[in-house]
């Protein structure tokens, strides 16, 4: 593993036999794929791309053997603030037993009794481990201390790691309350919000029964854009449900899970900017039903594609594995997963600057041990990525 700084001087990768731009104008069809290409890296950002026989000079080379190149993934959901294991409730799952042993009121005991490193320590891991998957940009949340101490402790050590921070108080009502659901809206909207907003970016609610309906989320949503943070929503992931058409009215800028749609939900992510993140590997850890991405792409839906990380429900940082997942089960083609995966990711977090390689976009690339990105879910299970760059740094 080879790790060098990022620097003012410019890199030239030639002999890519395919390069993922996302930008139709540089390449055939909405990938903008160009083969045999080269890409030029000027200090942390995309300078140049097209044929290798057309690069200009630059004061460094690097030779891709012929090795494909996409752009670094874009992981918009996951939760990566937490402690604890659940591998004997994932274990019973799997055996059709039923497990009585709360769920995440399990990881949220787990991850109050840490100490602030043990939580850093548990980021940093997954992040690397994700990192070496090609994932360069990612969003993470709270969600599993459900007290003002302690979701503004998981938000301020995310911050150190990410712009992308959610605010998830409204994960589930916490314990502590779980006779009165009413004083802790009260709580997440009042004192718990005014200690977490200045850590975080986004407020998220898992919309849902057994968790928050219509109007609880609403507060939540709206007490958080009066803070400044932006709305996502975790909706109809479990059943039909308020979630789809709560984020649409409120502009978020995702509505995460999307399991049970109506024509109408469909319909209205289809018209607004509410892109519909789907996270198979959800699915895949619970045998739930699996997401139904064409209809939402023929619709005309914006969809992007994430890991949901989590140590219940979709304990998997890689998001190849999950492309694989949404070419086999959900009906996706192998170019609309990796869109998805990279510049939908990227527009589920409202963000231009990543998920393409155009000139001006960041230096983030990944080369994979193959001549196509359609191997991401032809070869599934198989460790293709071999050279990733983060900000124009060669990390691996």
């Amino acid at each position: 593993m080879t790790t060098t700084a990022a620097t003012a001087t410019t890199t030239v990768i030639t002999n890519i036999a395919s390069l993922v731009t996302n930008d139709p104008t540089l390449g055939e069809g909405p990938l903008g794929l160009v083969e045999n290409a080269a890409v030029v890296l000027d200090g942390e950002t995309v300078a140049w791309v097209g044929p290798t026989a057309k690069a200009p000079a630059a004061d460094e080379t690097y030779d891709a053997k012929g090795h494909a190149a996409i752009p670094g993934f874009v992981d918009s959901h996951s939760h990566l603030l937490f402690a604890g294991d659940r591998t004997k409730e994932f274990n019973a799952r799997m055996e059709g037993r039923p497990y009585e042993a709360g769920g995440i009121r399990t990881t949220v005991a787990a991850t109050r009794a840490a100490t602030d490193a043990e939580l850093e320590a548990n980021v940093t891991h997954y992040l690397r481990e994700a990192l070496l998957q090609g994932t360069t940009t990612f969003e993470t949340k709270s969600g599993y201390g459900l007290t003002t101490e302690d979701e503004a402790r998981a938000l301020r050590i995310a911050a150190r790691h990410t712009d992308e921070v959610t605010f998830l108080g409204a994960h589930i009502v916490s314990p502590d309350y779980a006779d009165d659901p009413a004083a802790y809206v009260a709580l997440v909207t009042g004192e718990m919000l005014q200690a977490c907003a200045p850590h975080a970016r986004w407020v998220d609610v898992f919309c849902e029964k057994g968790a928050f309906d219509g109007d609880q989320a609403r507060a939540i949503l709206t007490a958080g854009k009066a803070k400044g943070l932006h709305p996502r929503v975790h909706a109809n992931q479990l059943s039909y449900g308020p979630g789809v058409q709560l984020a649409v009215e409120l502009d978020a800028a995702s509505a995460d899970h999307c399991t049970h749609l109506t024509d109408a939900d469909v319909d209205a992510l289809a018209n607004s900017r509410t892109v519909a993140t789907l996270l198979p590997g959800a699915e895949f850890s619970t045998r739930a039903e699996w997401p139904d991405a064409r209809r939402l792409l023929d619709a005309g839906a914006t969809v992007a594609l994430s890991t949901d990380c989590n140590p219940g429900s979709s304990f998997t940082s890689s998001v190849p594995f999950c492309i694989a997942l949404a070419v086999r089960d959900m009906g996706m083609t192998p170019d609309e997963a990796l869109w998805s995966a990279t510049a939908g990711g990227a527009a589920a977090l409202r963000r231009t600057d990543v998920g393409r390689l155009t000139p001006g976009t960041r230096a983030d690339l990944t080369l994979l041990d193959a001549p196509s990105h359609v191997h991401l879910a032809y070869r599934p299970g198989v460790p293709l990525v071999t050279e990733v760059w983060q900000r124009g740094a060669r990390v691996r």
